[in-house]
């Protein structure tokens, strides 16, 4: 799905929600445990609920490599599922190594003929440009890199007072030049929104990925206030534990749907 495709989807359903697919069988309701798959029964189930609210979807791989085999046999379940949905498709896998490594990630997430076709992956940043190239050399795929994140720890290096610029903006500058507006975009945690005006003074036009609204106590009203583009958004608010456990009842599904509406309905405002 190429920035147009993406900006299409976010105007038809108004919503630049992003619906994170992070299965913990721990808090998944009793009505699930009981299937063949239950991870995959889990996440379709969610994925059918929260389609008319939701335009991109991000499976965090540990999730499913914790499980092992099974695991990712779901993850490729679920990502072809989600190819029929017409959705943008994220790989939170925050890949990062030596060039040959690193392009032998890129072929496992992204390759078309690959298992699991992603549309775009998370991407560490701390090894330069070369650990970064390989996944930008794909046609039509997105890099996502981590740049601010919502973690209490990204204050020991991200936002280090001592550095100037410091380590985050730093990522901005450089990896700007390495992709465009069309196949990179930011991880910016919500949690941060008050650093979003800086940020977009650097990248105005690239889209964020923003965690941390709903569970992580990030706001929507500030993130969209200092960091949304108009017409675009611009944005992929993601949000994970809130809307996946809603309730650990029958009804996780409805109450799913209830919070992602709720969301989509609040975005909705700004488009």
């Amino acid at each position: 799905m190429n920035r147009k495709e993406l900006v299409n989807q976010i105007k038809e359903k108004k919503s630049f929600l992003c619906v994170g697919l992070d299965p913990d069988l721990a808090k998944m309701p009793e009505c699930v445990k009981a299937e063949t798959d239950p991870i995959f029964a889990f996440n379709r189930q969610i994925i059918d609920a929260t389609l008319p609210y939701a335009v991109a979807y991000k499976p965090n791989t540990a999730f499913y490599e914790a499980y092992g085999i099974q695991g990712m046999l779901s993850l490729q379940k679920t990502i072809q599922y989600l190819h029929h949905k017409n959705v943008f498709t994220i790989a939170d896998a925050k890949r990062g190594d030596i060039g040959n490594t690193s392009a032998r990630y890129a072929q496992a997430f992204l390759s078309p003929e690959g298992d699991f076709n992603f549309d775009a992956i998370t991407v560490a940043p701390y090894m330069g440009s070369d650990s970064v190239s390989p996944f930008l050399g794909i046609p039509d795929k997105w890099v996502i890199l981590l740049a601010l994140t919502s973690n209490p720890g990204s204050t020991d290096f991200q936002t280090w007072e001592n550095a100037s610029p410091r380590l985050y903006q730093r990522v901005l500058e450089v990896s700007k030049q390495w992709g465009n507006e069309e196949n990179m975009m930011y991880v910016v945690g919500a949690t941060k929104a008050e650093m979003l005006k800086d940020i977009r003074r650097i990248v105005p036009k690239h889209f964020l990925l923003v965690p941390g609204v709903g569970a992580q106590g990030g706001s929507l009203e500030e993130v969209c206030l200092n960091g949304f583009i108009e017409g675009e958004a611009g944005l992929l608010i993601n949000a994970s534990r809130s809307i996946l456990y809603a309730s650990k009842g029958e009804d996780f599904a409805e109450a799913a749907a209830a919070e992602a509406r709720r969301m989509q309905q609040q975005m909705a405002a700004y488009l």
